[in-house]
């Protein structure tokens, strides 16, 4: 079992930045790809970004591309996403996942284990 808790949401105007964390604990965090969703009322989960264990695969969503960027610190067992210059759009409730597969993936059934989210406002 791997136990996921994020932080780092709040609200933040058009432009801002924030850093969401995802702190792991359980079975060894370092052999997991790790992922950061997202979810605005109304809508599907969508993929955001995602980093393979021994962080030598990265893969972002076009919507992020330029403007987030995930990383991990397997010593603290810990995943970061820096996002950067945000949009009304970005609005949603962020979710860190692991997997328990070494490979980026995409689509959120390919993931194991879930944090339980931090809502993340962007102000117009």
């Amino acid at each position: 079992q791997v136990q996921l808790v994020e932080s780092g949401g709040g609200l933040v105007q058009t432009g801002g930045s924030l850093r969401l964390s995802c702190a792991a604990s359980g079975r060894t965090f370092s052999r997991y790809a790790m992922g950061w969703f997202r979810q605005a009322p109304g809508k599907e989960r969508e993929f955001v970004a995602a980093k393979s264990w021994s962080a030598r695969t990265t893969s972002y969503a076009d919507s992020a591309k330029g403007r987030f960027t995930i990383s991990r610190d397997n010593a603290k067992n810990t995943v970061y996403l820096q996002m950067n210059s945000l949009k009304p759009e970005d609005t949603a409730v962020y979710y860190c996942a692991a997997r328990s597969l070494d490979s980026v993936s995409g689509r959120p059934d390919d993931y194991d284990y879930w944090g339980q989210g931090t809502q993340v406002t962007v102000s117009s």
